[in-house]
């Protein structure tokens, strides 16, 4: 099973393995109280897809998905999630202030959710 949270919102026993999917650090945001089991740096979007979804986030969301799913093509990384969410819960963690058009949504619909 896979979960979408921000990595901002409170940990709790629901989250299972807590998997950071961005590429940078979020601000604000100790290591030590972050709760997360797996930063998997390797299934954030390249800093050019991100920085061009920026510019139009709402106008560039699907062409940016379509983009996104094509980098993921292959990836280890992105089979290793889906395994962990096979065997468990797996919460994907962002930083984006944007809930519904993020990457970690694309990712999760990837993995199956």
């Amino acid at each position: 099973m896979v979960r979408l949270k921000r990595i901002y919102d409170r940990a709790d026993d629901e989250d299972g393995t807590r998997v950071l999917v961005d590429r940078l650090w979020p601000r604000g945001v100790r290591k030590e109280a972050a709760g997360v089991d797996w930063w998997a740096k390797e299934v954030a979007p390249s800093k050019e897809l991100r920085t061009w979804l920026h510019q139009d986030p709402e106008g560039r969301f699907e062409a940016f998905a379509e983009s996104y799913r094509r980098e993921l093509d292959g990836n280890p990384a992105l089979e290793r999630l889906g395994a962990m969410a096979s065997e468990g819960t797996v919460t994907l963690l962002y930083a984006s202030r944007e809930r519904e058009r993020n990457h970690a949504r694309v990712l999760a619909e990837l993995l199956g959710a």
